[in-house]
């Protein structure tokens, strides 16, 4: 059989290696003159190549000066504008301070300590006139079973559960309650926020006020968060205002066996030598919404956090502003249900408001074109 690895002295491979090389030119020279390829190339170098950091290196060393000569100002404008947070801050100490009678006149009604008067219960809803109509043609009917109802109706102290009703309605706080945690938020009586004094470092503190209970001897547990208001100086650029960077629990004073952080297990350990087994009891922590006021400390020693442990810090900051911001000076909202049907609608609208625009944007994407060479 006659052998075909070689032609004239040269390697099949060799001769297949050339043809495929003269190919590959033909094609390559085809693609480069077809003109929507060229097209696309360009495209693609020129989003590459007018990035702005690439624009800016291009620049002469005259007007890079001058641009750093900008953003030293920029700095100073950052350092002003931590100045203009520390005084909205005075002001809300200073507001806090006003709305406080009004915030204890409230906690006096929850507990019901102080009945309201018919003047201060007078509240006209949205469908009063429909309620009203709807109302008499009613009481027409059932003027004696309503005395009677009236007559037997419970009249329970204060607003039961106000403050426990909130923790459920939010989704934010229910995720933290478990189900041993319900019997003590029942007894949750007030949650207030004390701004900083002046002239001390800015910060915040949440009180929750508890009635006497058999789980803990507190009557006030409370949660620091600590802020900052300031540049950083390794980038200064990325100051939007003031900031929570750390915080700081309490100590509960728990009662025998009612400590709900921690859970007690019990361990079979086996003796290496004599092979006898023994049972042990250990308390391991147990998810708890009380693990609040035992939180994790932002690190402060150049050590970085591990990813889990920041995100459960970035969690407890951004509860600990809720709190600040929504819960306490709206509570009677978010127990009824308005503050969060409205932050739904908010939430929603924004969405619609997006998906319109970009509908729009798809439709005039032509006309636009005209009016604009750069499109």
């Amino acid at each position: 059989m006659a052998d075909n690895s070689f032609s004239d002295g040269v390697p099949s491979d060799s001769l297949e290696a050339a043809k495929n090389a003269s190919n590959t030119e033909k094609l390559t020279d085809q693609v480069m003159q077809n003109p929507q390829v060229l097209a696309a190339l360009q495209e693609r170098l020129d989003s590459v190549s007018h990035t702005p950091s690439s624009y800016i290196e291009t620049l002469p060393k005259a007007v890079k000066r001058r641009i750093n000569a900008l953003k030293q100002l920029q700095v100073k404008c950052a350092h002003i504008e931590a100045k203009f947070y520390e005084e909205v801050h005075d002001l809300e100490r200073k507001y806090a301070a006003l709305y406080q009678p009004l915030f204890d006149k409230r906690r006096e009604f929850i507990t019901g300590d102080v009945e309201p008067t018919d003047e201060e219960s007078e509240w006209h809803s949205e469908n009063e006139e429909e309620d009203k109509l709807a109302g008499d043609m009613k009481n027409k009917v059932v003027i004696a079973e309503k005395e009677a109802a009236t007559a037997e109706e419970p009249n329970p102290k204060g607003i039961p559960e106000f403050w426990f009703t909130i923790f459920r309605n939010v989704d934010m706080l229910s995720e933290l309650v478990q189900e041993y945690d319900e019997p003590i938020l029942k007894h949750l009586q007030d949650i207030k926020v004390k701004f900083s004094d002046p002239g001390q470092p800015m910060s915040f503190v949440l009180e929750f006020h508890f009635e006497p209970n058999d789980y803990f001897t507190n009557s006030v547990l409370t949660k620091t968060y600590k802020m900052k208001s300031e540049p950083d100086k390794a980038d200064p650029f990325s100051f939007e205002g003031p900031e929570i960077v750390d915080c700081d629990g309490c100590t509960i004073d728990w009662k025998k066996g009612k400590n709900v952080t921690v859970k007690t297990i019990k361990k079979k350990q086996k003796h290496k030598g004599r092979g006898t087994v023994r049972t042990i009891t250990k308390q391991v922590p147990n998810d708890s919404f009380f693990n609040f006021f035992s939180p994790l400390k932002a690190s402060g020693d150049g050590e970085s956090l591990d990813e889990d442990s920041e995100f459960t810090l970035a969690s407890d900051f951004e509860i600990g502003h809720f709190f600040r911001e929504r819960i306490v000076p709206r509570a009677v909202l978010y127990f009824t249900g308005e503050a969060i049907e409205d932050d739904d609608n908010f939430e929603e609208g924004e969405e619609g408001e997006e998906e319109e625009l970009e509908g729009d944007e798809e439709g005039e994407d032509e006309d636009d074109a005209e009016i604009n060479p750069k499109v």
